[in-house]
């Protein structure tokens, strides 16, 4: 159930390109962040993503240690400061104006020990997931699931805190970096709902309940809505062009807020013209300036 409804989740990974890369159907219940870095392993196109935005649910210890040690920054939406907690990275350290962020003094502490001792785990762990021995997603699933007395269980949180608390230290002293983060996940928001435009039949719902059938479907309204963005860009473009041509001066930045989730030029529903019935069509032209008769009639190749 999601909603009050159930369903399910389509799962895009969003481009900076405005396209979406991947897409995966998920039941609903299912923790969406281990999806995270599924689909950036598996990419074998000419995009190479490094840095990776998400919604809240991205806030996780393991995803943050995870995505680090694959090589990949992650930037969520930052939201419920008042639910997350800052590390210290020893028991003596203070600060002069945001000490109180990291809670009473001498607690929430880094355990760099344990983390030292675990690291070569870490790593295996990390080098098997990138050569695809281990799925991202059933790594996730077990490190959220797992007893929180399991040692690398602790170890990939111990790394998780780090990683966070240096996240959001950066998210509050740079509003480029706020303003980075709030522009991809609003352009993720306004993907989803273009596809949902574009998805009109039965009600955007999928009436088949094999996974299969689920998963195509999903795939293949990515598909379209990113042909549609092309034709949309493509547009874009020739309207720049014409506007340079009659003098107007097109800038960088004013281009970069030109979205191309536009539908007031998409039939959706087609074109069914009944005025034009009864008009004969133009005849076409038979002729081709071609020499045949060049070829050999006896020519089995040419007579076929």
């Amino acid at each position: 159930m999601r909603y009050g409804r159930p369903g399910g989740i389509a799962y895009h990974h969003i481009a900076d390109t405005n396209i979406a890369l991947f897409t995966h159907f998920i039941p609903c219940g299912v923790w969406e962040a281990v999806y995270i870095i599924e689909g950036l392993l598996k990419n074998e196109s000419e995009l190479q993503p490094t840095t990776i935005h998400a919604d809240t649910q991205g806030q996780s210890f393991p995803v943050f240690s995870l995505a680090h040690l694959l090589g990949f920054e992650l930037m969520p939406r930052i939201r419920n400061w008042k639910d997350l907690v800052f590390f210290r990275p020893t028991k003596h350290t203070s600060y002069v104006h945001i000490d109180a962020l990291f809670g009473a003094a001498g607690r929430n502490v880094i355990d760099w020990d344990l983390i030292e001792s675990h690291f070569k785990d870490l790593m295996r762990v990390a080098l098997s997931v990138r050569g695809g021995k281990v799925s991202s997603v059933l790594l996730l699933r077990r490190l959220r699931s797992g007893s929180r007395k399991n040692a690398h269980y602790a170890a990939f949180r111990e790394v998780g805190r780090v990683i966070r608390t240096i996240q959001l230290l950066r998210y509050l002293t740079d509003p480029q970096m706020r303003r980075r983060v709030t522009a991809a996940t609003n352009k993720v928001e306004a993907f989803n709902g273009f596809s949902e435009w574009v998805r009109f039949g039965n009600r955007g719902i999928i009436a088949d309940n094999d996974p299969v059938e689920q998963e195509k479907a999903v795939k293949f309204n990515a598909l379209l809505t990113n042909c549609l963005i092309f034709h949309n860009t493509l547009d874009i473009a020739q309207a720049v062009r014409e506007l340079q041509a009659e003098g107007w001066k097109t800038e960088p930045e004013d281009l970069a807020e030109v979205s191309p989730y536009l539908t007031e030029k998409i039939m959706r529903f087609g074109e069914y013209s009944t005025h034009e019935l009864d008009l004969a069509p133009e005849a076409y032209e038979p002729h081709l300036d071609v020499d045949f008769t060049k070829l050999d009639p006896q020519d089995p190749a040419a007579a076929s």
